[in-house]
Parts: C-alpha cells; structure tokens; sequence
C-alpha cells in the first residue's frame, strides 16, 4: 500500500498521525477535569448568589435561614476567616470563604444530606463535605477556648450562684446528661456504636449552667456504653466529678411513693435537671441535623456535634429574643435521633446516700421550703 509514496509523503502522514494523538491526549486531559454546565453556573444561579445576599436586608429571614443573626454571622466570619481562606490558582477560582461559612450553616442548620447542599449551591458533593469539615475545625479552633473555656472558681461558683437563684437548688454546679446522636453505621465497627435503641450512636455528655450554656461536654463515646461507663472514662469523670458523692440522683419510685418528702426532693431536683433536657432540646431545634440520621464517619460526626455546642454558646451569648424562640420550639421535636442514655444504676458509697438525705432534709425546713409549695 505504501510501496508507491515517497519519503516526503511518509514523513508527512507521520507528522498527520502524531498530532491526532497529541489531540486525543488533550482531549482526554480536559475530561478528567471536567465540570458539569450547572456547576458552572455558581456565580449566576447558586443559593449564596440568588438568595442568601438578598437574606441580609431581611433580619428575621436571615435568623431563620442561618440560626443565627446577620450581626452574629459577619462576627463568626471574620472570627475563623484566615483558616478558611483560600488563594486562587491558574487552575482554579478558590469559593468565597464567606460563602464556605454559609455552605457549612446551612447544613448544620437544616439537616440536609450533602447532595442536597451541593445542588443548591451549585457545589460538587465532595467539595461541601469537605467545606463542612473545614469549616467547622475552624471553628473549634478559633472559639473552643472562648465559649466553652475550662472553668474556674469563679466560674464554678457563679454557676452555683445562677443554679440557686434561677432553679432555687443550692450548691449546684451544673445539670448532667448524655444523649445518643444517631449516626450511619460506620465501616468494620461491629457493635460499638449499636446502642439499646437498636440504632448506631455516638454519645454527648455535657454539663450544663443555670443559663443553658455548656460548661463542658465530652464527645465520641460508642453507643453501647452505659452511662455511668460513658462518665467514668470521659473527661467529665470520676476524678472531675465523683459519681458516689457529688451526684444527684432521685430517690427511686416506691421510695417516693411512701414518702412526702423524698417526693419534694424528686420535684426539686428534676426542675433543676431539666435544664440540661432543655439544653438539648435548643441544641435540636436549631441544628436540625440531630433531627435524622447522620451520615459522617464516627471521627467527623465528633467534630460536627463539638462545632454545633459551641456555636449554641455563640449565639446565646448575646441573644435573648433567640432564646424565647428556641424555648418555644423545642417542645415539638422529632424524637428518636437524639435520646436519653440508658440507665444502668449502679452501688455508691453511704456518703452519696448521706448527702442527698441532707437536701431533702433542707428542702422541707422552712429555710429551704419555697413560698409556693
């Protein structure tokens, strides 16, 4: 076939073929970068340029759509914006770090999957997963240590100052709970996480102040522990708060029933724990993602559960119109995401019995009898 071409024509038949397979090479380079059309469209047609812009000359919207207050989300950002700023390269337009902060809110916020975030803000589902992620260590990196710092003694006693003149429970230094935060089955886990519920869980442990803040919290613990288990290997454990002496609990029911005044105690106590309870039912109403099963590895869901505490202390620290709100939504939550630990009991030492004997004791004297009762 070839016999009849010159030298000339082979070389240029050759030069003809390598050129095509350099375009094929280029060709199949720009399909590995590929972006879909409706991605591209972000700065036209995405959420944070059609609508959460116009949000900010709207005050009650924008609380609505980003749990917090125009003035408290410019604070939050300018708070964490050097650790989530990117440079633009040649290759690629770095995402507003403003728009990351809105991206990660909105999720915290709503509860929505990540592909439903991605659609809405013209994002690929990998890039708001991992916008989320760094947003929210930003977060724990910047204001942990400010909203929710390791307490002092004054700290300590300002706490048991609010619990007496707020809840009338003297000598308090804090309500303690835990609650299951339903998460996806995790990898090769077993039955670490599948907690009594028959669901898959991490729990949260935190201490909470007369004013619904946490003072401390503790993050991560699988499911299938019990609660005092969970304490006892937590940071808020035995050495920090002993369980046998300096832990509460009601009187149990047939004790109850036989007696008035362990009755009274019960009644006391229980208005006083129901602080934490309330805690996490504002915690639920607005972060809606305890509201259905999280989908994130068991090391992420610690850092979106830690971010969400301490973004509750941002914005009740400045906010009580937000506070009136939360309240009179948190008595219609979904339940079954975020429940109660299951109680195991346990022996304690005859001091603890000695010490709540003494409270009982205290609330039905005169000096400790409420006018009302």
């Amino acid at each position: 076939m070839f016999r009849n071409l010159s030298y000339k024509d082979l070389a240029i038949m050759a030069l003809l073929l390598d050129e095509e397979e350099n375009r094929d090479r280029v060709v199949s380079k720009k399909r590995s970068i590929w972006v879909h059309d409706i991605l591209k469209k972000r700065k036209i047609d995405g959420e944070y340029v059609t609508l959460c812009k116009m949000l900010e000359d709207h005050e009650e919207k924008f609380f609505k759509y980003f749990r917090m207050t125009r003035f408290q989300f410019n604070v939050l950002f300018l708070k964490i914006e050097n650790n989530i700023t990117k440079q633009n390269t040649h290759f690629r337009e770095a995402i507003p770090s403003k728009e990351k902060l809105a991206v990660c809110l909105r999720f915290l916020g709503t509860g929505d999957s990540y592909q439903t975030i991605a659609f809405s803000f013209r994002l690929g589902h990998s890039t708001v997963q991992s916008i989320v992620l760094e947003v929210c260590s930003a977060i724990i990196f910047t204001l942990k240590d400010e909203y929710i710092p390791i307490p002092g003694e004054e700290d300590w006693k300002r706490i048991a100052k609010e619990f007496w003149e707020i809840w009338n429970f003297p000598n308090c230094i804090g309500a303690l709970d835990g609650k299951h935060v339903v998460i996806e089955a995790p990898p090769n886990s077993g039955s670490l996480y599948f907690n009594y519920k028959k669901t898959f869980s991490i729990v949260l442990l935190a201490l909470v102040d007369a004013q619904y803040k946490f003072v401390a919290v503790d993050i991560g613990a699988y499911g299938k522990n019990s609660d005092g288990g969970i304490l006892s290997n937590s940071n808020l454990g035995d050495e920090a708060f002993p369980l046998k002496k300096y832990l509460l609990r009601p009187y149990p029911g047939p004790q109850v029933r036989e007696d008035q005044n362990k009755r009274k105690f019960n009644d006391r106590l229980s208005r006083a724990r129901k602080v934490v309870e309330d805690a996490f039912g504002q915690l639920t109403a607005k972060f809606r993602i305890y509201c259905r099963r999280l989908n994130a590895l068991p090391k992420n869901a610690d850092t979106i559960v830690m971010t969400t505490c301490i973004l509750h202390n941002y914005i009740k620290e400045d906010s009580t119109d937000v506070h009136s709100r939360e309240v009179s939504s948190s008595s219609s939550l979904p339940a079954g995401l975020i429940t109660s630990l299951n109680g195991q009991g346990g022996s304690a030492q005859p001091e603890a019995f000695e010490n709540r004997d003494k409270f009982k004791k205290y609330f039905c004297s005169a000096a400790g009898k409420l006018p009302w009762e």
